[in-house]
């Protein structure tokens, strides 16, 4: 049923929640729910009704009668406008607090769940610049500002930046964004005025014409950089132009891509990138092992809270060196090969082919020889033929994408019964989902949230599962 535009007044209305969009939620005095923009839990406002539901309304503030105690000012003068970073005008101690109760209700009222110990959620040190990878969009036809378009005279319409909310073929022009460190911000400022003094054309996503069509720029905490600008067609002389400009510019550019991507679409995946300047790759520490990432690779964006991550979960799976260990949506094989030191085997299973490759590659890098790494959909390859393959597994790993385990294998699961399971989330949601379909098995000795991604609704979860049969 579709929403039906609507202009009506509700005054004072308190915010109790942030639902999965980070929006507020609110009640009235008959119960019904709003979600209100740009609001957190205490606030209490009047707003304007904007949008129906079937079972809500939509709604933005005109006035605030209280600020909630959590309230504070956003530094990022994009906020609500870019349509990333929703949180920030909540306060960090506010956003760990929300976070660690919105995974407290999932567990136990999606997943009716006992849990025998719940640790504190774990934040971070800074909850900003801390993002190793960021993606940014030319356009020639950039979002422009209600002030902008009023004024008289020429307006410059290019951009870089990142695509507005809900107008695909428009980009918000950002000059500093607070989610990764110099130099990212100085680099991309740089390529947008050399371009625009260059007259190089920025891409029409609209016409599907155009030379400049997106920029990555990937990080190391030990201080390397990536840069890889994809263009629509080629120029040689232009693009030489501005890969020198850079190389020139930013030496601590370690690795400079570009590739040549005139498709609908502007996925990497499935094109040829080609390396300038220094190397293909870059490296990044993960305690004491290495990880090579080129411009494809998959990787924990927040490398630093990786760490802590993955030690809580390294801790949870209490691992004694005789232990073989299947981990289950491997990815790149980070958790299998920081886990590998601790026990005999340890066995990666993904879907993902580009990503088995470079989870094998890593195993090579940092010289482990019991990490092993399959490539298959996890429905269809952990099967009995896999576990009279590799053994039956002690422990096993599991961190799946946003929607969960696949029913097939939670059955496998359930069927296999290793004595304790470490089921890592970013969706305590659908977490809980699983977890009830195994409570009859299992029972959940500890969780404990990690805060991956400051500033947004989105948090990770850690689960230790033990067999109901064992007592220790």
């Amino acid at each position: 049923m579709a929403r039906k535009k609507i202009d009506r007044i509700e005054k004072g209305l308190k915010v109790i929640d942030i639902n999965a969009k980070g929006m507020g939620v609110a009640k009235n005095n008959e119960g019904v729910v709003y979600f209100i923009k740009g609001v957190i839990p205490g606030d209490v406002v009047d707003v304007q009704v904007y949008k129906k539901g079937r079972r809500y309304f939509e709604a933005k503030p005109i006035q605030w009668i209280t600020k909630s105690p959590h309230s504070t000012t956003p530094p990022c003068d994009y906020f609500g406008v870019c349509g990333g970073c929703k949180l920030q005008h909540l306060s960090y101690e506010g956003q760990l607090e929300y976070k660690e109760k919105g995974v407290l209700h999932n567990l136990n009222n999606i997943g009716k769940i006992d849990i025998g110990t719940v640790l504190p959620i774990t934040g971070v040190e800074n909850p900003y610049y801390y993002r190793n990878k960021m993606e940014f969009s030319f356009s020639n036809k950039r979002w422009l500002t209600t002030e902008e378009i009023a004024q008289e005279g020429e307006i410059q319409r290019n951009g870089l930046g990142f695509h507005k909310p809900g107008m695909w073929d428009k980009v918000v022009d950002i000059d500093h964004c607070h989610l990764q460190a110099d130099p990212s911000n100085e680099i991309r400022n740089a390529i947008r005025s050399f371009a625009i003094k260059e007259k190089l054309d920025f891409f029409d996503t609209r016409e599907q014409q155009g030379f400049l069509r997106t920029l990555m720029i990937r990080n190391t905490l030990g201080g390397e950089v990536m840069v890889l600008i994809q263009f629509f067609k080629e120029d040689q002389e232009k693009r030489e132009l501005l890969l020198n400009f850079l190389k020139s510019q930013f030496p601590q550019i370690t690795s400079l891509l570009y590739c040549i991507n005139d498709k609908g679409n502007d996925s990497l995946y499935d094109q040829n990138i080609v390396c300038y300047y220094g190397q293909d790759f870059i490296t990044e520490h993960l305690g004491d092992l290495q990880f090579k990432i080129t411009a494809k690779s998959f990787y924990q964006t927040n490398p630093k809270q990786a760490e802590t991550l993955y030690a809580i979960g390294k801790e949870f799976a209490n691992l004694k060196g005789s232990e073989i260990v299947y981990d289950l949506y491997t990815g790149t094989g980070t958790i299998a090969l920081s886990l590998a030191k601790q026990c005999a085997k340890v066995i990666g299973i993904e879907s993902v082919p580009e990503a088995i490759e470079a989870a094998r590659e890593n195993a090579v890098f940092n010289q482990i020889e019991n990490a092993f790494f399959e490539v298959g959909d996890m429905k269809d390859c952990f099967n009995d033929s896999f576990v009279e393959q590799h053994g039956k597994a002690d422990v096993v790993i599991t961190d799946p994408p946003r929607n969960g385990m696949h029913g097939d294998v939670v059955k496998q699961l359930l069927k296999l019964a290793p004595p304790r399971i470490v089921y890592i989330s970013c969706n305590s949601s659908t977490q809980a989902r699983d977890l009830e379909l195994m409570k009859e098995a299992y029972t959940v000795l500890k969780s404990q949230a990690v805060d991956m991604f400051p500033q947004t609704h989105h948090v990770e979860n850690v689960v230790l599962l033990q067999r109901n049969d064992i007592h220790e």
